[in-house]
């Protein structure tokens, strides 16, 4: 398991927005290392690796969504499907990773990732029409959610520094067997599986309150 490309994004225009403004979701491979520290709070546009951030900051970033995480196998399927090569970095993730079961990871799993960063699975990532628009497939939205291949969103727990080739470890899984994919499908087309969030301490506040009001609890 390891870390194919780390990537950091470059503002640009989003005209898919529906006003002026821009989005980071351009993220491109850096070379050498890049610092990794716990970003401020949600609101500010800040994340978690240096030279990055949000722009839509109601939605993106803070520390809950510090790192975003996709799997180079799943991007492998996607190419497969859409007829065409997806770049690492192209889906908007921070860590392209190789052998990692990204969707199959537990809300609440560490991994160590290098000598020093030790992250924390949080969430999933929820498609949003930015990301529609940057890929320009009408349908997206719909397509990506019916695959419940959402990617990761990690805190950072241990700041350090990480790079392209790093190896990941996973350190810590929690005694429940809510993964990542399970949590995106009660999320979006699946409210059925929502009760069992409930139970899962390191899903954000903002999901966990999101569920009590869904679910009466």
């Amino acid at each position: 398991m390891k870390v194919l490309s780390v990537n950091v994004g470059r503002p640009r225009p989003n005209p898919w927005k529906g006003g002026p403004g821009d989005t980071g979701i351009d993220k491109r491979p850096v070379d050498g290392p890049v610092a990794v520290a716990v970003p401020g709070p949600k609101g500010t546009g800040a994340v978690g690796l240096a030279g990055d951030r949000v722009y839509d900051v109601r939605h993106h970033g803070g520390p809950d969504q510090a790192v975003y995480a996709y799997a180079r196998e799943d991007l492998d399927g996607w190419e497969a499907e859409l007829g065409a090569p997806l770049a690492g970095g192209v889906f908007g993730e921070n860590l392209t990773t190789a052998g990692v079961d990204v969707n199959g990871a537990l809300i609440g799993e560490r991994w160590r990732v290098g000598a020093d960063v030790v992250l924390e699975v949080s969430c999933p990532r929820v498609p949003c029409g930015t990301f529609q628009g940057w890929l320009a497939r009408d349908g997206w939205i719909r397509r990506f959610t019916e695959a419940a291949l959402p990617g990761a969103y990690l805190r950072v727990v241990e700041p350090g520094n990480i790079r392209a080739a790093d190896p990941v470890e996973i350190v810590h899984r929690p005694e429940h067997d809510v993964t990542v994919a399970v949590t995106f499908r009660a999320l979006t087309r699946e409210p059925e599986l929502l009760p069992r969030l409930l139970a899962v301490d390191a899903l954000p506040e903002q999901e966990r309150e999101m569920v009590r009001r869904r679910t009466g609890a």
